[in-house]
């Protein structure tokens, strides 16, 4: 009985283990809780230039006043540039698009907006990722939807698909304007 016991162990720890990755491959890789979101944070103070004028500098009052998507990109980013015609979009209907250009240098993020089009009303240079880093950013492309208070509603990770436009974005766009 006890042979049987311990034979039958490496058949429960596999069944265990395909248990375990069944259930972790069928999460979204995407998908993860942002505390700026769950605690009404408000955007993150800053002082970084602009990314068409270094003499221009921008804070935090730039995000404040209007519904605004923050859209974390960077030219280096091929999933940017995928979301562009999303982006280009929603500038088309009327919202208002703040973008970060992040660990970037100015000559090549300013040759991506020429090449795919530019739905931002600001770009703010961040190439020390100063300002991404207090956001959370893992990686680019990230959004973030701030209401008119500055206070951050909506986190988008990855590429914004026209699917999460239209099922996501513009649904939180209408709920906070």
């Amino acid at each position: 009985m006890t042979r049987r016991l311990l034979l039958s162990l490496p058949l429960l720890g596999f069944l265990m283990l395909m248990l375990f990755l069944y259930l972790g491959l069928g999460l979204n890789p995407f998908h993860r809780e942002s505390r700026l979101v769950e605690e009404a944070r408000a955007f993150p103070a800053f002082d970084l230039t602009t990314l068409e004028d270094p003499e221009r500098r921008v804070d935090e009052t730039l995000i404040q006043g209007d519904v605004t998507l923050v859209n974390v990109w960077g030219e280096w980013c091929p999933e940017c540039k995928r979301e562009m015609p999303q982006l280009l979009d929603l500038a088309d209907r009327g919202v208002r698009l703040v973008g970060v250009n992040w660990k970037d240098t100015r000559d090549k993020a300013l040759g991506f907006l020429e090449e795919f089009g530019d739905p931002f009303e600001v770009n703010i240079f961040d190439p020390e990722g100063e300002l991404a880093f207090e956001l959370g950013v893992y990686g680019a492309p990230e959004s973030f939807l701030v209401d008119g208070n500055g206070i951050i509603r909506y986190h988008h990770t990855g590429y914004i698909s026209p699917s999460d436009l239209r099922e996501h974005i513009l649904p939180e766009v209408q709920k906070w304007q």
